[in-house]
């Protein structure tokens, strides 16, 4: 497959952009490859600057659950523009999207919005000290909630695929108040918090973790953070930047009947523009400024552009069996892909929670990052450009989840597995 294009676009790239890439998994140097930079996307296919098209499982990293270029979220935006694209004043947009998120996630009374998934965690992490009068947080390895100095401890996605120890320049101090415990290990945060329980402002977790590949949470996981952060007078925070409006429309929380204290969303809510938001209940969200102490702010937050993406993308979900199709589609695909690998006696392990999913290979069942770790990433390299070369767009890394909309038919799918059927023989040999 020719991409003469994009090589040249990555050699003028990288004179005056650190790396080529301004998000560090899209250089693809874990793969052995180099970025394919993209013209145009429409559906389920994107294109590059070669005229190359691909079956697109990486979705912008989880937004385009309705597909690219959908005409309702295409003509918000062209409607909106007319207005105009920023104003740093209030819009009856981001009253209408706000109340959308509060209808649709029951443990959100009160929401904010912000501009990134990032924006979000650590606003709401701010807000859980100043709400608690406590310093310490809580997370899980493999869990990545953005780029702030306080979360990157065991962080998975784009740190992970490039093999950072944390990060340098993030100051020891800066972490000294954070925790990182083993995702799905009950035994070792009942530990923590028979320990330091009231010392803990919050637990920040990804309830379907999508940063060290697609990790569901084990039965009783969950429900102990609800029981004994509540015990302990600690928040419970659930960072659903990727799983919120997409593995159902009420989020994970909803899927498993959870109800956090605060809410981080972004991506879906934003219909491929920037946006994020937190929320929770109506008295911790008043401790914000400008009606209460804890200060957090921004220019572009709720941008008329974005709110009008968000508010036609959310009013789309609500059709009938939306997310059943969805589903089904992913399990088909996730299926087709396990069953390839197996018939080319790869060993392979697969996860799924709605339309998200994740493909490790390993001969473990992955519960945690240590799981996660064990994969074999040169067989993942490998198939990653054996799939890209027969026209298959998957996130190029194997500690990133891949994501399934609606715009994926059944031929779409049956294609890609079609040819994963044909690399994995190759893989064998």
């Amino acid at each position: 497959m020719n991409r003469e294009n994009s090589k040249k676009l990555f050699v003028r790239a990288l004179d005056i952009i650190p790396g080529g890439v301004n998000s560090p998994v899209r250089a693809c140097k874990n793969v052995g490859n180099e970025p394919t930079f993209i013209d145009h996307a429409q559906g389920c296919m994107i294109f590059d600057e070669d005229g190359n098209g691909y079956i697109d499982y990486i979705g912008s990293w989880g937004p385009m659950i309705l597909g690219h270029s959908h005409p309702s979220v295409i003509d918000a935006v062209s409607s909106v523009l007319k207005r105009g694209t920023s104003f740093g004043a209030p819009t009856d947009l981001e009253i209408i999207l706000a109340e959308m998120v509060v209808d649709a996630v029951p443990s959100i009374e009160m929401v904010r919005m912000v501009n990134s998934g990032t924006e979000a965690t650590m606003s709401a992490i701010r807000l859980a000290r100043g709400f608690t009068g406590r310093d310490t947080i809580v997370k899980f390895d493999g869990c990545y909630h953005g780029h702030a100095d306080a979360l990157l401890v065991e962080a998975g996605s784009g740190v992970a695929t490039l093999s950072i120890p944390g990060s340098p320049g993030v100051p020891k101090s800066f972490v000294s108040h954070t925790l990182s415990l083993p995702y799905n290990d009950i035994d070792s945060f009942i530990e923590v918090m028979e320990k330091r329980g009231e010392n803990i402002a919050c637990v920040i977790v990804e309830p379907v973790a999508g940063n060290m590949g697609l990790v569901a949470p084990k039965h009783g996981f969950l429900e102990t953070l609800r029981d004994l952060t509540k015990q302990n007078g600690s928040l419970l925070i659930f960072d659903e930047v990727m799983t919120g409006f997409r593995v159902a429309y009420g989020g994970a929380q909803s899927l498993y009947g959870i109800s956090p204290d605060m809410t981080c969303l972004g991506k879906i809510i934003g219909g491929g523009l920037p946006v994020g938001a937190y929320g929770g209940r109506r008295e911790i969200m008043e401790h914000i400024a400008p009606q209460g102490p804890v200060y957090q702010a921004g220019t572009l937050s709720g941008n008329p552009v974005a709110m009008a993406a968000g508010i036609a993308t959310l009013t789309q979900l609500k059709a009938p069996d939306f997310y059943d199709t969805l589903d089904k589609k992913a399990d088909r695909l996730l299926s087709g892909l396990v069953n390839a690998a197996e018939k080319a006696e790869i060993n392979v392990t697969g996860n799924r929670v709605g339309s998200m999913l994740g493909l490790f290979f390993t001969d473990r069942e992955v519960l945690n990052f240590d799981n996660a770790k064990t994969c074999d990433l040169e067989m993942f390299s490998a198939f990653y450009n054996g799939m890209l070369e027969k026209g298959n767009f998957l996130a190029p890394s194997q500690f990133e989840a891949l994501f399934v909309s609606a715009a994926h038919d059944t031929e779409h799918i049956d294609t890609t597995i079609t040819a994963a059927k044909e690399v994995m023989q190759g893989l064998r040999k």
